[in-house]
């Protein structure tokens, strides 16, 4: 029999909640748990790919990415997020999950500790255990509407910890981080010598003016930033798998000794496409976030007229982080109640860390208008009868 290496059998299983318990199970479900969007991918940017498989682009490319789509993510960071990095500090990935996966990997030994905010996003601790180091948690303020406390954060800073990993706009809770926040963060990375690696997957997808801010672009943070992009949820194209990390041109070999020696690089032709997302009308990506607000006012109009349950609109991202303390019951039973009694699968707020409990993180992205309106039909009927 093998043996398999203790990064294996030590490490946390990557984990997808209620997806995993509602997977087989009977009956019409409608699911709000999975950050999937319902709308395809715009047909511009369906057609550049097209278009680079007819004209032959099916061989190895740059290890980096190719120098256009490199230079039009560098120019997009200068015009939306206020950082200066050239072409040659950016490296296209297979989505965020492998540019957090290559920031993990180049920065992080064994009895490494990386502060995770939480709630938190959990698929980042299977990553920082894969590279030997520790996730430690660093509650948000619960309640102040999960903001940024610096006494809450440093209390969990120690000699081994090497970076904080920053979700803005953050998943699960719909927050934007102000500035003032965000300098919070800076300023503790600048004072304990620490990295941030900063996802920024939902940055494009923001609402009522809440103002997205790269921390990458605050004084001191550019040499200690890795900021990681993706078309993912904004373009509608999760299952293209593609996105792009920046970093100080220091980082970026290490960085891409992970990249090339994981996947060599992207795939060469669904990067014209990635082309034609970021030079393409910007109406598309206008019309995709549009669908996604009128399913977040409806989402949480709907949650608020339920008995026990309270919902802040988010100021970004495509879920609502539904606060249901008043039912005195635990998330995860609620979910899973939910689920075999309404067949509407939401994630347990406790599935991001003890602070999240009390709370249903509800996807209203994944599902049309009338599914949504379906969906909260059913929870309706669900907490009236509680």
């Amino acid at each position: 029999m093998p043996r398999f290496a203790r990064r294996i059998t030590q490490t946390s299983a990557k984990s997808f909640g209620m997806f995993a318990h509602a997977l087989g199970h009977p009956g019409d479900l409608i699911h709000l748990e999975l950050g999937r969007p319902v709308e395809d991918t715009p047909a511009h940017i369906k057609q550049a790919t097209i278009d680079a498989l007819h004209a032959g682009h099916v061989h190895y490319s740059d290890l980096q990415g190719l120098p256009d789509l490199r230079a039009a993510m560098a120019a997009k960071m200068a015009r939306d997020n206020g950082t200066d990095y050239s072409a040659d500090e950016i490296i296209v990935t297979n989505g965020l999950t492998q540019a957090s996966f290559a920031a993990f990997m180049a920065l992080l030994d064994a009895g490494d500790e990386a502060i995770l905010l939480a709630p938190y996003y959990p698929q980042h601790i299977g990553k920082i255990e894969l590279a030997g180091a520790k996730a430690v948690i660093a509650p948000l303020d619960g309640d102040n509407n999960f903001a940024i406390r610096r006494d809450l954060i440093e209390a969990q800073i120690t000699p081994a910890t090497r970076m904080i990993v920053l979700i803005n706009p953050c998943n699960p809770t719909g927050r934007v981080y102000s500035r003032d926040e965000l300098q919070i963060i800076a300023d503790l990375a600048i004072d304990h010598d620490l990295t941030v690696v900063s996802d920024e997957v939902y940055e494009r997808i923001t609402y009522d003016g809440a103002e997205h801010v790269s921390i990458a672009a605050l004084p001191g943070m550019r040499a200690r930033t890795i900021s990681m992009f993706a078309f993912t949820k904004a373009y509608a194209m999760d299952g293209w798998r593609l996105g792009w990390l920046a970093a100080d041109a220091s980082m970026i070999g290490p960085l891409m000794k992970i990249t090339t020696n994981e996947v060599t690089h992207v795939n060469t032709f669904i990067q014209h496409g990635a082309l034609a997302a970021l030079d393409g009308p910007p109406e598309a990506l206008q019309a995709l976030v549009a669908g996604d607000l009128e399913r977040r006012n409806l989402a949480v109009r709907r949650l608020n007229q339920m008995p026990g349950v309270t919902c802040t609109a988010p100021q970004g991202t495509i879920y609502a982080f539904a606060d249901i303390r008043q039912t005195g019951l635990p998330s995860q039973l609620v979910a899973e109640r939910l689920l075999n009694e309404a067949g509407v699968v939401v994630e347990a707020g406790s599935f991001y860390g003890a602070v999240g409990e009390g709370h249903l993180r509800i996807c209203f992205g994944s599902v049309t208008e009338t599914r949504l309106n379906e969906a909260m039909d059913r929870m309706q009927g669900f907490f009236n009868a509680l």
